[in-house]
């Protein structure tokens, strides 16, 4: 078993199920959440910190899975107030390459090490570990992270430098956003011929339009029941972290516009596939 000390900061709804496979592998782990109810089931065993220097002190090599480039920010200020030196950051956000550059060299400077290794997958996959890692650093910091991301995701890609795993991210829910809109918008014009829902969502499965990710949405869509894997706020905020960073194609502003429309109408909350109940609605758009 490895003596490496892992720490891991925030326990939303991807960070819960990903620090809890940590926890099974075995390994020395310590978390910590802003929100304390999500560190409840850790008290039995791992070790629950009071505070971000508490945990960083107490750990050889710190996940971070954070909401936006705001809070990534506020994280890493209390991280590097300390002495980090030999310590290996792991951030599995999904935030702007500018945030994620500027925290790398700033880490890099206090003679610790960092790597950005956001993920695909929501919480299912999450909670399987079978996330895909997408990940940009060093070959010595990926080898020493690799045991634990193993236990995080059933494929790992290092894709290159410091800022490649941020950027195959973006590029892959640029990719889903467009999925999830087009598939809302086919099942709401074959509800308008005729067609059961369910019936629509066989044939688009079993063909080659198909997808895991056209599969995993398929119960929401059949039942109507949106509660979130994924928000729809969070792919906002990836389409705009997206066109930022260059994507400026004849798709990108409708589905910024569209997706901005829902989040006014009020189904931010809901899961990202609840685009669909904007769309139905035409006296929304």
């Amino acid at each position: 078993m490895s003596k490496e000390r892992l720490g891991f900061i925030g326990l939303g709804n991807m960070g819960h199920p990903m620090a809890k496979n940590l926890e099974k592998g075995g390994f020395q782990l310590s978390v910590y959440n802003r929100t304390t109810e999500k560190t409840e089931d850790f008290r039995e065993n791992s070790i629950v910190c009071r505070s971000i220097p508490e945990l960083v002190l107490n750990s050889d090599i710190i996940f971070t899975m954070l909401t936006n480039d705001e809070a990534l920010r506020e994280v890493f200020e209390e991280i590097l107030s300390q002495d980090i030196s030999g310590k290996l950051f792991v951030d599995m956000s999904t935030v702007s390459p500018e945030a994620s550059s500027k925290i790398a060299g700033a880490v890099i400077i206090k003679e610790a090490a960092f790597i950005d290794a956001p993920v695909a997958g929501s919480t299912k996959p999450a909670a399987e570990g079978t996330l895909i890692i997408m990940a940009g650093g060093s070959d010595s910091d990926i080898s020493r992270a690799l045991p634990y991301l193993e236990k995080l995701g059933k494929e790992i890609r290092h894709l290159g430098e410091n800022g490649k795993g941020i950027a195959a991210k973006l590029s892959v829910n640029y990719f889903i956003s467009c999925l999830y809109q087009g598939l809302a918008e086919t099942i709401l014009f074959s509800d308008k011929l005729g067609i059961d829902r369910r019936d629509m969502l066989d044939i688009i499965n079993e063909s080659a339009s198909g997808s895991g990710a056209t599969k995993v949405k398929t119960p929401l869509l059949i039942n109507e029941n949106y509660d979130p894997a994924f928000a729809l706020d969070l792919m906002l905020k990836d389409l705009r972290l997206a066109k930022n960073a260059g994507a400026e194609f004849p798709l990108s502003e409708t589905l910024i516009r569209t997706y901005q429309a829902a989040h006014d109408a009020g189904f931010g909350k809901d899961d990202v596939i609840g685009i669909v109940q904007y769309l139905q609605e035409p006296d929304k758009k």
